[in-house]
């Protein structure tokens, strides 16, 4: 590794991006595989990348595989998406209810939709509801998840929240992929991971996928004696996801028909990462301001700072639209790209603006799939990636037109003009 922190800061930061990029790429490759769906070419891939980071390349041989990281994700996440609809169908709108009925429950985060799986067919009959939290959020669109009636609802917001919102818990708290925090002592007896998350003192729960351990603490808790009523961090009841890219993709004729009568003006996608960073209320203020004939698509546990706003419908389509986990990217893409065939024009010439949020490894491979597939302009926050040297920002501005965020009055004025 002394040939990536020790190197000159701009081969650094070249094999940063390469680095933290295919360890994006890595999750959801590992998500695929889980469901049985691997692609030669992808993994081919991590070989190729890792042998460029301990290498003695130059800038300009590690710019392009910057670019091909970009490339390979893109094709990763399109495998995902087919493993995910080939497996639990085709994600359809749905809203989710906060509230969090009196009895036992558990609470499930991060990406395993197979863990979800597993849990549901086990609670089966047993009294025992269950609460997506995080980017489990989403699963509550699938035909093969929401079929349990057990699923009831999302509990709690983005993952730099948990310690606050576990606290005391009557409830288990199953943790797979990441997205654990160090849990606090008045919590740490209920937290149980599975998968390839794990931490000190904290019982795993292994390949053979039985769950017993956390239903019998769900029924040792008992949960809330009575109905109690959460909110988003916007006072909001309930959400809404599964606008998944089929569900937008089969509304394509009445999307286009809206924009060509003036109905809808311009789409945002503001999408990313949450974190605890002061400034990322930025988002939520954002989307506040965005005009009434706007569509805002969004994807990741950053929609929480904004997903249980009621901003109004145009046609039928409510305003805020979820596509999805983080990897749903993917979708979003395909729909952009769509959208720019049925108007006969590049994906940047669309009344489409990306606003992100970034924090870790796989915001950095999707926002080198824009890269990859030539998307210009967009917003980035709360910061600029440190790990990008002046000379690499340089060549992302002047190519992509890469900037980061202000505040959401002048980035609304730069944008709609």
């Amino acid at each position: 590794m002394n040939k990536v922190w020790y190197a000159n800061e701009d081969i650094r930061s070249l094999k940063s991006l390469i680095l933290f990029g295919v360890r994006g790429v890595a999750a959801y490759a590992y998500h695929a595989q889980v469901l049985g769906y691997e692609d030669a070419i992808v993994n081919a891939f991590f070989y190729e990348a890792l042998r460029a980071v301990g290498s003695d390349m130059g800038m300009d041989e590690l710019l392009p595989i910057v670019l091909k990281v970009g490339e390979v994700n893109l094709r990763c996440m399109a495998l995902l998406d087919e493993a995910n609809t080939k497996t639990y169908g085709n994600p359809v709108p749905t809203e989710v209810s906060l509230t969090v009925e009196k009895g036992p429950f558990i609470v499930i985060t991060g990406h395993d939709l197979y863990d979800l799986k597993q849990l549901l067919e086990q609670t089966k009959d047993k009294g025992i509801n269950i609460y997506t939290h995080g980017e489990m959020l989403p699963a509550h669109g699938y035909p093969e998840l929401k079929k349990y009636t057990h699923l009831k609802g999302n509990f709690g917001t983005a993952w730099q929240n948990q310690q606050k919102e576990f606290e005391n818990l009557p409830a288990p708290v199953l943790y797979t992929t990441n997205c654990l925090m160090p849990p606090k002592e008045s919590y740490s007896d209920r937290v149980f991971t599975t998968e390839v998350v794990s931490y000190p003192e904290i019982i795993h729960v292994g390949e053979d996928k039985d769950f017993t351990p956390v239903i019998e603490k769900a029924l040792e808790l008992g949960g809330f004696a009575e109905d109690t009523i959460f909110t988003g961090i916007n006072g909001g009841n309930t959400v809404m996801t599964g606008f998944g890219r089929n569900t937008v993709l089969e509304n394509a004729g009445t999307i286009v028909e809206a924009v060509k009568a003036g109905a809808i003006k311009h789409f945002f996608l503001v999408a990313g990462c949450d974190g605890a960073k002061p400034g990322r209320n930025y988002y939520t203020e954002f989307v506040k301001q965005t005009p009434q004939d706007s569509i805002i698509l969004t994807l990741a546990c950053g929609k929480y700072r904004f997903n249980d706003l009621d901003l109004g419908k145009i046609g039928p389509f409510p305003r805020i639209l979820d596509m999805g986990q983080c990897n749903d990217a993917y979708g979003a893409i395909q729909v952009a790209v769509a959208l720019a065939g049925a108007f006969e024009c590049e994906v940047n010439d669309l009344p489409l603006s990306m606003v992100l949020s970034w924090y870790e490894q796989k915001a950095v491979c999707i926002l080198l799939s824009l890269f990859h597939l030539g998307i210009k302009n967009i917003l980035l926050g709360p910061s600029l990636p440190a790990f990008i040297s002046p000379n690499v920002l340089k060549v992302l501005v002047e190519k992509y037109n890469i900037a980061p965020i202000s505040t959401p009055e002048d980035d609304l004025k730069k944008i709609l003009g």
